[in-house]
């Protein structure tokens, strides 16, 4: 089967072909019927296999085109990556409509968000915590939502997003379509969408936590943090074939613990990414992984869901994933679009269960390779292993009297945002004089019959 089978409108398809996309992914295929027919659909597909599409290509189908600034498609992620990321692909899919998009998340001015939405826009995609600001200042209104997207459901849930989720709800219309997509789907998932709905349709693309056929998965066996940091150098330093590799930390902190080490030896070739970065760090973080200007980047489980990186040749799970499916949308970043990839798991003694679950999930067993000749062990614990939460000393934790703090008002000029132009100021621009369907310009009167 091709796009061409699909029932899109030649606006899509054009979009398509220039992409040089033919032929749809097997949970691209499986949806889109459902969802054309007005289903709720939860699907469920292993990572890198079109997911974005399978929910943007339907939704898009059935947009209709009114003069209301509401909009009508309402997408919700669990980060400012993944918003940006789905902002470009609707972008991508509407070059030859008439779409405003837009992507709101914490972490940035409001103000911003605010004016944008304002202007009028069709798609909104956002993070439960903006969209719910946006949603009790009264700027953003979803009187017209036709279709609720929840992308990613599990690591909304992870992080403690139901809440916020169960608010955004309160504010959408009874009569909607649901559409819920996330690479491993578990309990608590599944409880949480019962509360939105209960008559859906579970589409399974491949089985949660299927072993992913074209990554070779192996592990070696390191005890502690300093032994896994000098194994990492030195397959860096031996192995020509690592040319891209995204590194998982199990926390920010084990992040920062592993970039300082690494980046005195490798320099500029090696990023870091968390949660606790900017939203401007995080994202130039990811241009500069994605153009090869690092050839390593250390990431954190929750900011992975939002990285779209072509050609990441090995992923090494520096800590092993406490959730077993956690671990597939890990090893996922890598082996996509038919290529080959390479998992690798450090693995101490205390991770071993882990790492049975992990197997037990995929139903085969990640061999243990021996350790490389030159490879120095070592038995020296770093702060962060003897005491999770440790700080360091000279670390200044500065308070601030509200009540004696400084503060005054962005003068007009300063208080200005970059707002995209409204259909009606496109109109006044091209035609010299706004779009009014026939209505009389103010102050006029019909004359009354004598």
């Amino acid at each position: 089967m091709t796009f061409a089978d699909f029932n899109l409108n030649n606006q899509l398809q054009q979009a398509l072909a220039d992409m040089g996309i033919t032929k749809p992914t097997a949970i691209q295929e499986k949806t889109f019927g459902p969802i054309m027919a007005g289903r709720d659909v939860i699907g469920i597909a292993q990572t890198g296999t079109g997911k974005t599409f399978a929910y943007l290509l339907p939704c898009l189908r059935l947009w209709r085109f009114t003069k209301s600034p509401f909009p009508q498609i309402l997408i919700i992620v669990p980060t400012r990556e993944l918003v940006a990321q789905v902002v470009q692909e609707v972008e991508k899919l509407t070059e030859f409509m008439s779409v405003e998009v837009v992507g709101v998340y914490g972490g940035t001015n409001i103000k911003k968000h605010k004016a944008e939405v304002e202007v009028g826009v069709d798609v909104v995609v956002g993070t439960p915590g903006r969209l719910g600001d946006l949603l009790k200042d009264g700027v953003l209104k979803l009187k017209n939502i036709k279709q609720l997207i929840l992308d990613e459901v599990d690591e909304m849930l992870d992080l403690g997003f139901r809440h916020q989720l169960k608010d955004i709800a309160d504010f959408l219309p009874k009569k909607r379509q649901h559409l819920f997509f996330s690479a491993t789907m578990i309990d608590d998932v599944m409880a949480t969408i019962s509360e939105f709905t209960d008559y859906y349709e579970v589409i399974e693309a491949a089985p949660s936590g299927a072993p992913l056929e074209n990554i070779d998965q192996y592990a070696y066996e390191v005890p502690n943090f300093n032994s896994k940091a000098n194994l990492l150098e030195l397959l860096l330093k031996e192995d020509a074939t690592i040319e891209k590799v995204l590194v998982f930390a199990a926390t920010r902190r084990l992040a920062d613990a592993l970039y300082e080490r690494m980046e005195p030896v490798f320099g500029e070739s090696v990023g870091v990414i968390h949660s606790n970065k900017s939203q401007n760090n995080r994202f130039n973080t990811v241009a500069s992984f994605e153009d090869g200007t690092y050839r390593m980047l250390i990431a954190t489980d929750i900011v992975a869901r939002g990285l779209d990186v072509s050609s990441v040749t090995h992923v090494v799970n520096f800590d092993v994933s406490d959730n077993a499916e956690k671990h597939i949308h890990r090893v996922g970043r890598t082996g996509r679009a038919k290529e080959k990839g390479v998992g690798i798991m450090f693995v101490a003694e205390q991770e071993q269960p882990s790492k049975q679950d992990i197997e037990a999930l995929m139903g085969q067993e990640i061999p243990i390779h021996p350790l490389p000749e030159g490879l120095t062990l070592s038995d020296v614990l770093i702060p962060l292993e003897i005491e999770p939460e440790f700080v360091a000393e000279n670390t200044e934790f500065i308070s601030i009297d509200p009540d004696r703090a400084a503060f005054h008002e962005k003068s007009e000029k300063n208080s200005k945002v970059a707002v995209r132009e409204g259909r009606r100021d496109k109109m006044m621009k091209k035609y010299k004089k706004p779009i009014t369907r026939g209505q009389k310009p103010k102050g006029s009167k019909k004359k009354k019959r004598k």
